[in-house]
This record gives C-alpha cells, sequence and structure tokens, in this order.
C-alpha cells in the first residue's frame, strides 16, 4: 500500500480567477490519505467570512480533520438582544486524515512585532496519525512570508519541536491512569507546508543543514509551486516536504500539480511506500 500526502496553501480559498471556490480546492486533493492545508480562515473579509473548516468537513465527510489557528483576532464583537455574537478572525492550519488522528497539537512559532507589513502568527500543527506503514506525525507549517530572519528563527523553533517530540512527548502521557493505552511513540515525522523560501536560500539551507536530520523529499528545483495571480512570473518553488532520513528513504516520488486554480500556490504530492 502507498500512502498519498499532499500539502497545500489554499489561500483562502481564493484561485487564480479571483474567486472564492472550496470544492475545486477539495476535489483537486481529494484522493489524499493525509492533506496538510495552510491559509484556513474563518471570519476574513476576503472570502466573506467563510468558516472553511467547517465547509473542508462538510466536503470531506469521511475523513478525519484538526485545526489550528494560531491567528486568532477581534474583528467586530457585539452584545446583540442580550448576547454576546462574537465576529473573529482566524487564520492557520489543518490535517486531514483518512485514519483517525491519535493527537493533535498547535505550535506558535516565534515572531516580531512587525508593523510596517502585515505579520500573522505562524504556527505548525502536529497530526500524530496510526498509519498502515506505523505512527507518523505530520506537521502542517505556514513560516513568514516577508522576513528572512523570522523566517530562521522559525525554522530553528520548529525543528526543536518536532524532534524533541518523542522524549517530551506529544499531547499527552501517562493516560493509563484512565484506562487508555499510552500513545505510540513516533521517531519519524513530515514538515508539509509553505515555507516562504527558495532551495537557494539560507533558510532552505537551515531546515536540510548538514546534519542530515532532515531531508526534502518533494519535487526537484525547476517544480515552482507558486504563481503570482496578477503577473503569472515568476513563478517560485516555497512548499515542500521535509522528513526525517528514515522516513525519507520510504518516500516515492514526489510531484506539483501545476494544473489546479484554487489557490496561488498548487498542491505538492508525496508518496510514502515502504
Amino acid at each position: 500500500m502507498t500512502i498519498k500526502v499532499v500539502t497545500y496553501n489554499i489561500q483562502f480559498g481564493i484561485g487564480l480567477d479571483g474567486a472564492y471556490d472550496l470544492e475545486r480546492i477539495v476535489d483537486a486533493v481529494r484522493d489524499a490519505d493525509v492533506i496538510a492545508f495552510q491559509e484556513v480562515t474563518r471570519g476574513f473579509m476576503r472570502n466573506q467570512g467563510r468558516d472553511m473548516v467547517a465547509e473542508i468537513e462538510a466536503l470531506l465527510p469521511d475523513r478525519f480533520t484538526v485545526h489550528h489557528m494560531p491567528a486568532d483576532i477581534d474583528f467586530g464583537s457585539r452584545v446583540a438582544d442580550g448576547k454576546a455574537v462574537q465576529t473573529r478572525f482566524q487564520f492557520g492550519n489543518m490535517v486531514v486524515s483518512r485514519w483517525p488522528i491519535l493527537s493533535s497539537r498547535g505550535h506558535l512559532l516565534p515572531r516580531s512585532a512587525r508593523t510596517a507589513s502585515l505579520n500573522l502568527q505562524r504556527g505548525a500543527l502536529e497530526a500524530l496519525i496510526d498509519t498502515p506503514k506505523g505512527p507518523i506525525r505530520f506537521y502542517s507549517v505556514h513560516l513568514d512570508h516577508i522576513d528572512p530572519d523570522e523566517r530562521l528563527g522559525q525554522i530553528e523553533a520548529l525543528k526543536q519541536i518536532a524532534f524533541s517530540a518523542p522524549r517530551t512527548g506529544t499531547a499527552v502521557t501517562g493516560i493509563g491512569e484512565f484506562g487508555y493505552s499510552e500513545l505510540p511513540i513516533a521517531e519519524d515525522f513530515i514538515l508539509l507546508g509553505d515555507f516562504n523560501l527558495e532551495p537557494d536560500l539560507a533558510e532552505y539551507r537551515a531546515v536540510v543543514s548538514e546534519d542530515g536530520h532532515l531531508v526534502d523529499v518533494t519535487a526537484s528545483d525547476s517544480e515552482w509551486s507558486w504563481t503570482d495571480p496578477e503577473k503569472k512570473q515568476p513563478n517560485k518553488r516555497l512548499d515542500y516536504g521535509f522528513a526525517t532520513p528514515a522516513l525519507a528513504e520510504r518516500m516515492g516520488e514526489a510531484r506539483v500539480d501545476q494544473s489546479a486554480r484554487g489557490s496561488d500556490h498548487m498542491p505538492v504530492w508525496m508518496q510514502i511506500n515502504a
């Protein structure tokens, strides 16, 4: 059996034609076993305040999901007729799985108070999944889009979080106290997402440093995964899967679906074979 994995920054549901169409986004990755989404929103004015979490769950009713919204701010909450009405803008990541998600954690990544340009709180969503190939941790990741130094700090924090998980535990340990089995220890993991960096940059080298701890298991440098909706050029490779060496040895061919039109990013597909 091959496990099909895909990462997809869905740009709050708005495609290259400027239209919101979440169904075409889901259709493009429906065949995957594990999906890592980024730029999932609720209450965002750019897509008329859609609840994308609820809509994705409705479009994939036979899948298991978790989400994490690291950016969560008030967008006009009020009291109406004696009841609190919450209007919030939420921005984050989601993992969708064909198999139950044993545990999940949302991790906040370092950021600075940049005011000259947008600086959302970024995060990494961890999902422990007991796949037919054994327990694997999948992370849906979205790094800062402007500041290289900020990305470097986020990469350092992300690697610390992921590599320390077998030692520090995931969402819970000692659950035997309540009569449940302990969660499996998953040494292997894969970081999936929009890293907002290209392969020739220092940030990329910080991920796949010479210690060999992480391996780029996605397509070649020529396989771009982002395009400017207005200019259509230059195209960039920004979306990746970075796996532990043992998991990387089990990975098969990767590809970018450049025919997708549901976002300014393209779905990046990978597969786990052995």
